[in-house]
């Protein structure tokens, strides 16, 4: 288990060593921390293409981009009238199609609120241009969170307030309505494994989920897994290989490591301490994250504060290759 600040101490361990002209080997020091550039951003989620380019979008609509190894992350999209960026929620990178997937929400939060629908949009990894809009069903309350690509080109996107699950066929143009279960509600982050498997958690209910499909590939129900620990609002939810995972606690402060093994899911603490995990990825055989600071933007007594910077952390992830 890791501190969010422990990177630094291990940097002075290994300068010790050096000192110290020790046999062994030494191990490189782990990737700087990034700071974002800009003043209250609030960033929600995270994402890192195949070079290892980080992605992070903020509750003002701006997405940021850092390039592997930088320590800072300036604005790379910014919201304007032609791309009708609002708050991004979820970021995902397809590297396959070079595309950055975007969730977009209406923001409440300023005054006064932004009025819209949720949508996703694409933007081209190489400029950052906008490629595509796609609307979500507006039948009721309706709110983007996050997505998952499918080894067919299928894109799934949880969506909180309706508590369903959403598909954009690999090729088409309008989203449908994949799957609908009471224990979507709240509905966050969505994640497929190696055997293609959907999971997803929900972020109030506290709970991790199996989306079950028939032999058609159809939505048939949900299994509740059984956690090794209680969760403290799962967030973010990454696939890293295999039937492992990596998944943001916010309310708990924590990045963990999930490990699911038929209706078991093993949680292994990798960070704590944390002002708010909205969300996480892997680069280079570690799980980056950034400090969401929720506090600052929904506790009355906090809003009128300064929060600081905003930075993503990165701790080790144990058994990547």
């Amino acid at each position: 288990m890791m501190k969010r600040g422990m990177p630094a101490l291990a940097l002075l361990a290994v300068l010790g060593a050096c000192a110290q002209g020790s046999d062994e080997a030494v191990a490189e020091a782990p990737p700087p921390e990034i700071v974002m550039e800009g003043e209250r951003l609030f960033p929600e989620s995270i994402t890192s293409d195949a070079v290892g380019n980080i992605y992070i979008g903020s509750n003002p609509g701006m997405i940021f981009r850092t390039s592997a190894g930088s320590d800072s992350a300036p604005v790379w999209i910014a919201p304007d009238e032609e791309n009708g960026l609002m708050s991004v929620f979820g970021v995902l990178a397809d590297d396959a199609r070079g595309l950055l997937w975007v969730c977009t929400n209406p923001n409440t939060l300023v005054q006064p609120p932004q009025e819209g629908a949720p949508s996703i949009k694409t933007f081209s990894l190489a400029d950052g241009s906008l490629q595509a809009t796609y609307p979500f069903p507006t039948d009721g309350p309706a709110m983007c969170n996050d997505m998952a690509i499918a080894a067919n080109g299928d894109v799934y996107a949880s969506e909180m307030l309706g508590g369903r699950i959403l598909r954009l066929p690999n090729g088409g143009d309008a989203w449908e309505v994949f799957a609908v279960d009471e224990e979507f509600g709240t509905i966050d982050g969505i994640a497929i494994g190696e055997d293609g498997t959907l999971y997803a958690n929900a972020i109030q209910r506290n709970t991790l989920l199996r989306v079950n499909v028939d032999e058609a590939g159809g939505f048939t129900d949900v299994t509740v897994l059984t956690p090794s620990r209680e969760m403290g609002g799962p967030d973010g939810l990454r696939p890293i290989g295999g039937n492992r995972f990596l998944q943001s606690e916010g309310n708990s402060g924590m990045i963990t490591l999930v490990t699911i093994e038929g209706d078991n899911a093993q949680i292994e603490v990798l960070a704590e301490g944390i002002d708010y995990a909205s969300s996480v990825t892997a680069v280079d055989g570690r799980a980056f994250y950034p400090e969401g600071k929720l506090s600052f933007l929904f506790d009355p007594n906090k809003q009128m504060q300064d929060p600081g910077e905003f930075r993503v952390f990165n701790v080790e992830i144990p058994g990547a290759e």
